[in-house]
This record gives structure tokens, C-alpha cells and sequence, in this order.
């Protein structure tokens, strides 16, 4: 998987071009969701499909996908039977998924995010794994879940264990420490969504500004390299070639253990 993710959420109608940019770029994980409230998964098979045909081979790209509870959808747009049991929505959510992307098989499936019930976030995980088991997807995930106690719920009642958990990374949930903190002692990848658009006053910090200027970096930069370095796997949406190439030129340096530390410091105790 690669270190940094393109996400593809909110771009509608410029989501085939941007993704054949990222791709063209040099992105190889892309990121989306079978919600058209918020994606436009078609718009991304037709942009991995031109990637493809432009001599970009599937097996280099890691093509993760979403299936999003009633809850998380526009009733108008739902892309399964609403009144079908949580396993079969799971499953017609899925094929909508591989009809979308222009593939038969998937890199990640994630569930959205976790039901109000344990039960029923039992009952789509049991349906992801199934899909998993009949060779549909490789491993599988959850996002949105905040609460360390249900990721072990999760984790002790699966048959197929989380593979990666996809959070918005920001103060309001100190970022994450303890559930992190059980990501590393399990196995489990970190990914992280919304990492610059929820951090505008970290990234403006006077240290962190220091640090970028040393290194001769933007913050976003050494922000993006210092929580790859801490194993967090970063989403970025940005819709700038610009700003992809930036991204993906975070691996072209290294932050030094101590300015790490100092990185460190800043999310124990963030602004405000």
C-alpha cells in the first residue's frame, strides 16, 4: 500500500481527469467510495481505465473503495436496496464497486463507517468477509471510528482482522493517540483523511514553519513526510498537478529523528 493515497471525494464531474492526473503524476493508491452523495466512482474507473490504456499496469496500483451505510447516503442515490438486509446491501454495494472501477477485483473494501449497533457493524463486516474470502478483495477496513473500545470489538469478534483503519486526523480526537496506539500493537495501517484542511492553525505553527523553511520544504510538505515517517498513510484530494507533485516529493527527503520529536510535541499539545 503505497505511503500516500489520492482521495477522491467531492471532485463530481472533474473526477475521471483527476484521477488519470494523479495516476499519470505517479500516484499509485486511489481512494474512493461507492456514496455518489459525496464520490463519483464511475468518474474514477474511467479515470483508472485511461491510466490503463496508457500503459499503466493494475497490479501497481492499490484501488481501495467503500461501502457506505444507509445512514451516509442521499436516499435519492442509495446504489443498493435499502430494505435488503445489511449482508446483501454490502454485497450489491460491492458489485455496483467492481461495475464502477472497470475491475474484478479489489485492493481494499472499508466499511464507512461503524453502525450505531455493534451487531449490524458485525453483520456487514461478516458480508465484507465473505467478499474477501471469495478472492473479491484482499484485505479490508474501517473508517470513521473514533472509539478505541469498538475497534476492539471489532477486532476480537472478526474472523478476518482490520487491515487498516481510515480516520479524519485532527485535534478534536488528540489525533488518534490511543486508537493509534492499538493500530500499531495489532497490525493495523493508519490512514489519514482531511490532514491538511483539519490542521490550518498546526501547519501554521512557528516550529513546524521553522522546520519547513530548514529543510527547504512547505509545511504541508514536512507535515505530510514527518506522519509517514510515524507509519500514517496520508489521503490528499488536491485537484493542483502543482500540489500532486509536491505530495509525492515528500519521499525525496528525510526528517530527522529529533525534529520528529519536536513534530511530536506539537500534536500532544495542539492549538487552541
Amino acid at each position: 500500500m503505497p505511503r500516500i493515497i489520492y482521495g477522491t471525494a467531492w471532485k463530481k464531474e472533474r473526477t475521471a481527469a483527476l484521477v488519470e492526473l494523479a495516476l499519470r503524476t505517479g500516484f499509485r493508491g486511489i481512494d474512493t467510495a461507492c456514496q455518489p452523495k459525496h464520490y463519483n466512482e464511475p468518474g474514477v474507473g474511467e479515470g483508472l481505465a485511461a491510466a490503463l490504456d496508457a500503459g499503466l499496469a493494475r497490479s501497481d496500483i492499490y484501488l481501495q473503495t467503500k461501502f457506505t451505510p444507509f445512514g451516509g447516503q442521499d436516499p435519492e442515490t442509495i446504489p443498493y436496496d435499502a430494505e435488503a438486509p445489511i449482508g446483501e446491501q454490502v454485497r450489491q454495494s460491492f458489485q455496483a464497486s467492481l461495475r464502477n472501477l472497470r475491475v474484478d477485483q479489489l485492493d481494499g473494501l472499508v466499511l464507512h463507517s461503524p453502525y450505531a449497533e455493534d451487531g449490524d457493524t458485525l453483520e456487514a463486516w461478516r458480508a465484507m468477509e465473505a467478499l474477501q474470502e471469495q478472492g473479491g478483495v484482499r484485505q479490508l477496513g474501517v473508517s470513521n471510528c473514533y472509539e478505541p473500545a469498538r475497534l476492539e470489538t471489532l477486532w476480537t469478534k472478526a474472523r478476518i482482522k482490520p487491515a487498516v483503519v481510515q480516520n479524519r486526523f485532527y485535534a478534536k480526537t488528540s489525533y488518534d493517540r490511543e486508537l493509534r496506539a492499538f493500530c500499531r500493537d495489532h497490525g493495523i495501517l493508519y490512514q489519514s483523511f482531511w490532514t491538511l484542511t483539519a490542521n490550518p492553525e498546526l501547519l501554521a505553527r512557528p516550529e513546524l514553519v521553522a522546520l519547513a523553511e530548514t529543510y527547504g520544504r512547505s509545511p504541508a510538505q514536512l507535515f505530510f513526510r514527518f506522519l509517514t515517517q510515524r507509519d500514517i498513510l496520508c489521503l490528499t484530494g488536491t485537484s493542483s498537478e502543482d500540489h500532486m507533485r509536491e505530495d509525492l516529493a515528500i519521499f525525496d527527503f528525510r526528517v530527522s529523528e529529533e525534529d520528529c520529536a519536536v513534530l511530536d510535541a506539537l500534536l500532544e499539545c495542539p492549538p487552541g
